[in-house]
């Protein structure tokens, strides 16, 4: 008895930790803000971007507010060298709007926004959009609930799935922050080599600087006859 008591506070704080964790994690990857219409020919794109590591499910979620007269589109591309288009979506509308993609190499994802005015119009503070996007990345990108369906799971084991799937996330997120870590020491261990190295002929160049002025000036003055 005491055994299931036990487990079952486990169970219950795992589920708290899990939900504020999920609720922490959704808070910072969901992002709202205003575009402005532009007319086509001069429409610069707002892009906002998210690192997201190799062989990871992302989905983008985007949701515009109405706005007459203005078609927003999204295009949503990795930062690798080619630029690969991950995905598109033009005249975005008040319905949520899902695009799901696996992204193939560690990095940042770019969604790039555009907001361009009907042919005619001229852009003008009161033509703006609000524009809701969240970005999910791999175990938020889970359907939990035919996951349950699939493999009969029951609720607690379905809590204890997500933790577990969280947990995962936390692990690889916490290594991507420490490969960062050991680049970021490498590099100020390469650049403090550096400067003592360029110190050290500094010192060299300014005391060899010093002698020669010392020799030359003696010899000077000895032309002169003003020194022995």
């Amino acid at each position: 008895m005491a055994r299931k008591q036990q487990f079952a506070k486990l169970a219950f704080v795992a589920t708290v930790i899990l939900a504020f964790s999920s609720s922490w994690i959704h808070t910072a990857q969901a992002i709202k803000f205003t575009i402005a219409g532009q007319e086509a020919g001069d429409a610069q794109p707002f892009c906002i971007s998210h690192f997201v590591d190799a062989e990871t499910q992302v989905v983008v979620k985007v949701k515009v507010a109405s706005g007459p007269h203005q078609k927003v589109s999204v295009e949503v591309t990795d930062d690798t060298v080619h630029q690969g288009q991950l995905w598109k979506k033009d005249n975005l509308s008040e319905d949520l709007q899902r695009g799901a993609f696996l992204n193939k190499e560690a990095g940042n994802v770019v969604a790039c926004f555009t907001n361009v005015l009907a042919s005619g119009y001229k852009p003008d503070p009161k033509y703006t959009r609000v524009v809701d996007v969240d970005f999910e990345i791999g175990s938020e990108t889970i359907d939990y609930l035919k996951l349950a369906e699939k493999e009969k799971l029951k609720p607690m084991e379905l809590e204890l799935r997500k933790l577990e799937d969280l947990v995962k996330d936390v692990i690889e997120n916490m290594e991507h922050l420490q490969q960062r870590e050991e680049k970021m020491r490498n590099t100020n261990e390469s650049t403090n080599a550096r400067v003592q190295w360029f110190s050290t002929m500094t010192m060299f160049v300014l005391i060899a600087l010093g002698a020669w002025q010392i020799v030359y000036l003696k010899q000077f003055f000895r032309k002169k006859r003003l020194i022995d």
